[in-house]
């Protein structure tokens, strides 16, 4: 039996996991370490300068961000037919004129508007051309559609998102670096796996393992990279065998390592210091947050899931989208300040914090909340490459907070609930924020306060994005028979 044919199901096949995920969670990890520091760095400049630099420098790291991907990067079929080589001397003649490489649009050419592409820096094709029907800045996709077979994963193209995620992240805009992290740790472990191409198995482990540990040197939690690389690949119904899970947790640990050794602070996570007063007040924060965080934030998935299937063009996609972005972040700075208004949502926890967040009424971090929603939704529409996951652990955690008071909790408590209900009610990934939910620690009532607020938020998204897909089919089944009505008639 050969290598590609060995199953990977069983104990059999743990060791040559084992192996890659040792080489693939160390390079990935560093991989991921440092893009995401890049990115703290240059949003660290970004959030000193004057507001109206704020305003402008998101939307022009958008721009660039999809110059990267659909002007240096190309959309191609997947398929495409071969062209007949010439029998003639004359049909030699036109087909340097008319063929592959020509400037008339023809497959492969520059066409005549992208002459001036000449001067950018040569880079080999196959490292820049995606399927033509794929959205480019998902970076979510490439590791749900490559679990379970991670040599398909389009490691080469990974450069230029990288290039793109550091523009679109590092400028400002309101996405995150958790599937950054994902993408870039999964694609360092299936490139090093090429050194191997007979190892299947090898490469697989450094996949799944370069995945976990670059999300969980960028969180700091070992568990949370593990739990959220597998719930991805269960997306696409892939099995947990013993060789997955224990790359994953290779993977985890790696990152966790790697975090603690260099003492990184790469994300903020709130840890709850108060325990509620009792079950009773545990019970109505379980559903006060989880309700409210598991809607807001389900709702904002849903919408996020649409714009990302928005058949538009790039430039159309970045005018509309930036508009919404541009006007969600002039109210932020109306509303709150301008550290609200500034990346993926740390800032805005800061404000929560700060004195004047602590005194703002329970509909103002409702609002607040409910901007960073819109801000990100349309971030994505623009074509920023980033993640979702951090501004959803922002939006859960100020509309918790909006509550605190009416509960009677500290904010942290609400806070740090709110988080974890964004994670599973938006993100729609349970156990992963249960896994950030003990990672995190805290009093064991406390603890159990945000687990219960996991499971509430759970059934909300759940019974949410339900909802939404039954209106939406109403509606476009009203929108068909309105013309065979008017037929009729």
């Amino acid at each position: 039996m050969s290598e590609a044919t060995v199953p990977d199901s069983g104990w059999r096949a743990t060791g040559p996991y084992a192996a890659g995920a040792a080489l693939g969670g160390i390079v990935g990890a560093g991989v991921v370490v440092t893009v995401t520091t890049i990115i703290k760095e240059l949003l660290a400049v970004v959030s000193r300068q004057d507001t109206w630099v704020i305003i402008i420098v998101p939307v022009l790291g958008i721009a660039a961000a999809t110059f990267v991907l659909h002007v240096i990067g190309r959309g191609d079929p997947v398929q495409t037919l071969p062209v007949p080589p010439p029998t003639s001397p004359a049909s030699s003649r036109t087909g340097s004129r008319a063929g592959v490489g020509s400037r008339t649009g023809a497959p492969g050419g520059t066409g005549p508007r992208r002459r001036w592409v000449r001067y950018l820096p040569r880079i080999p094709l196959s490292w820049r051309r995606f399927p033509a029907d794929v959205a480019r800045a998902d970076l979510t996709a490439d590791v749900v559609l490559s679990a379970g077979a991670e040599e398909r994963f389009p490691w080469r193209q990974a450069p230029l998102r990288a290039l793109a995620i550091i523009i679109t992240v590092g400028s400002g805009a309101p996405m995150g670096t958790e599937a950054p992290a994902a993408h870039l740790g999964v694609a360092t472990g299936s490139w090093l796996g090429q050194l191997r191409p007979g190892r299947q198995q090898l490469l697989r482990g450094a996949a799944v393992a370069g995945g976990a540990a670059g999300v969980s040197a960028l969180m700091g939690v070992a568990l949370v990279g593990t739990a959220f690389i597998l719930e991805l690949g269960r997306r696409r119904q892939v099995a947990l065998t013993p060789a997955r899970v224990t790359a994953a947790l290779i993977g985890g640990l790696i990152g966790w390592g790697v975090n603690l050794t260099f003492e990184l602070d790469l994300i903020r996570l709130i840890t709850p210091m108060v325990a509620p007063d009792g079950w009773l007040q545990v019970l109505r924060t379980c559903l006060y947050v989880g309700v409210i965080a598991g809607f807001l934030t389900a709702l904002t998935g849903w919408a996020i899931y649409r714009v990302r299937g928005w058949k538009a063009g790039p430039m159309r996609r970045l005018v509309i989208g930036a508009g919404a972005m541009l006007a969600a972040t002039l109210t932020l700075l109306l509303v709150a300040d301008g550290r609200s208004a500034v990346g993926p949502g740390g800032g805005a926890i800061l404000w929560a914090e700060s004195p004047v967040g602590l005194a703002a009424p329970a509909g103002l971090l409702l609002l607040v909340a409910a901007l960073r929603a819109a801000a990100t939704t349309a971030a994505v529409a623009a074509g920023g490459c980033g993640g979702v996951f951090v501004p959803f652990l922002a939006i859960g955690d100020l509309a918790g907070r909006s509550f605190a008071p009416h509960l009677g909790i500290p904010g942290d408590l609400a806070g740090a609930s709110g988080a974890a209900s964004g994670i599973a009610g938006g993100y729609r990934l349970p156990w992963t924020a249960v896994a950030m939910v003990i990672g995190i620690g805290g009093p064991a009532l406390a603890m159990t306060t945000s687990l219960g607020c996991v499971l509430v938020a759970t059934a909300t998204g759940v019974a949410t994005s339900l909802g939404l897909d039954r209106l939406t089919r109403a509606r476009a089944d009203r929108r068909d028979d309105e013309p065979a009505a008017v037929t009729s008639s």
